[in-house]
């Protein structure tokens, strides 16, 4: 099992290259000359606005790459669109050891991507980068401005906030259908903005209909994953050679309930995943000892726990209907009544210890066909069993194929 999941691995690394494209869909841009180019765009799903993307003119053709320096908007069609602008933006931090102490904003200014959100005579944009997220907005044909939320310290480490962007919003967006008390409360987030520019927008035209793209992802998988194990076991005492011991390959089935919760941005090719997994260990295992009378100690285990598996996930997608994955955990373990005892040949016993393992790693790789049904080989690298003792050492590791249906 060891080998044909490590076969796998070799395979899947081979071509992996051709299995990782994000589709290119159907999109334009809008060039230095204002002339608008129907194109393929490579889409990203960006959880961080671009500088550049990649696109082809057909779907017969090179990749061709666009940047910031020559393209002035830029749209996956039906999904997402960005307008080039030159604006002023304050990167003031949140980090409390980086804070500014200045309550106004610091203003620089850059060109950049922004995405559109909400566009009307209210036009509601997002800029993201890493750490930072700041919202912009342009009311008909004025300039694109910053909305002005900042944190800043006060004093000994105490701080405040510059909810100014409400006053920009009363100032700029006023309508009968709107309550002073609607902009007094207004969060700086992205729904409520959203929101608010939408209301706005549908009070100064009834006809109004938001750009916001409706499509809906699947963010939540919940799998019951039954599996065939192949488990490696072996034991080592530094003061005794006798119970240096290793154990014959144990085949077991055992059953587990994945938990995935999938990021909504970069096209939904990121996950974390946690799966609790009951399973039973039990063996034997005769070994010729001088040290006892008979000539013989015998090793045997009962181990049964709950294995936790905590880690991320990566999918790569050939088609609508079909993807592979390649994913890394933590392996946490909670046994239950589990030993490792030796005996002697007469039945008398020479050793007996309590499990507790320490925590493991896992990889894996697999496919998934129609979101619902999914292969993976899984290899749970050596973890020792017997971390309470200082003396011992043990090996326990499982190549694993496992079998899974997504019933939510």
């Amino acid at each position: 099992m060891k080998k044909l999941f490590i076969l796998f691995i070799f395979l899947l690394a081979c071509n992996l290259r051709s299995y990782s494209q994000i589709i290119f869909e159907n999109g334009y841009f809008i060039n230095e000359n204002n002339q608008k180019i129907n194109c393929l765009i490579e889409n990203q799903d960006w959880k961080n606005n671009p500088t550049g993307f990649n696109y082809k003119l057909d779907s017969n053709q090179n990749i061709l790459t666009a940047d910031i320096k020559t393209i002035k908007e830029f749209g996956v069609n039906g999904q997402s669109k960005f307008v080039r602008a030159l604006v002023k933006i304050d990167r003031s931090t949140k980090k409390i050891e980086t804070m500014s102490r200045e309550k106004n904003p610091e203003f620089n200014d850059e060109k950049l991507f922004l995405k559109v959100l909400i566009e009307g005579n209210a036009t509601l944009y997002l800029y993201d980068d890493g750490n930072l997220r700041s919202f912009f907005y342009k009311n008909n044909d004025s300039e694109i401005k910053q909305l002005v939320y900042k944190m800043y310290l006060v004093g000994n480490y105490s701080i405040a906030k510059n909810n100014y962007f409400r006053e920009q919003l009363f100032i700029d967006f006023k309508c009968e259908t709107i309550s002073q008390k609607e902009y007094e409360n207004l969060a700086y987030e992205k729904k409520a903005l959203e929101k608010f520019f939408i209301k706005y927008n549908k009070c100064n035209d009834p006809n109004f209909v938001s750009n916001e793209t409706k499509k809906k992802k699947d963010l939540f998988n919940l799998t019951i994953r039954p599996r065939l194990n192949s488990t490696s076991f072996s034991t080592n005492n530094s003061m005794s050679n006798t119970f240096d011991i290793k154990f014959d390959l144990n085949t077991n089935v055992s059953l587990g309930l994945e938990t995935e919760f999938i990021f909504s941005f970069n096209k939904n090719k990121w996950s974390i995943i946690v799966e609790p997994t009951y399973q039973y260990y039990k063996t034997e295992k005769t070994k010729e000892s001088s040290v006892y009378l008979g000539g013989e100690v015998i090793g045997k285990v009962d181990y049964k726990s709950i294995e936790l598996p905590i880690g991320l996930r990566h999918y790569f997608f050939l088609n609508d209907g079909f993807k592979i994955f390649a994913n890394a955990s933590f392996v946490f373990d909670f046994s239950s009544q589990s030993k490792i005892k030796f005996t002697r040949n007469d039945g008398s016993e020479a050793n007996s210890l309590d499990i507790k393992s320490d925590i493991g790693f896992g990889i894996g790789a697999g496919c998934k066909l129609k979101d619902k049904y999914s292969l993976e080989f899984r290899y749970l690298t050596g973890r020792n069993l017997l971390s309470n003792y200082v003396t011992w050492k043990s090996s326990f590791a499982t190549a694993s194929l496992i079998l899974g249906y997504s019933f939510f």
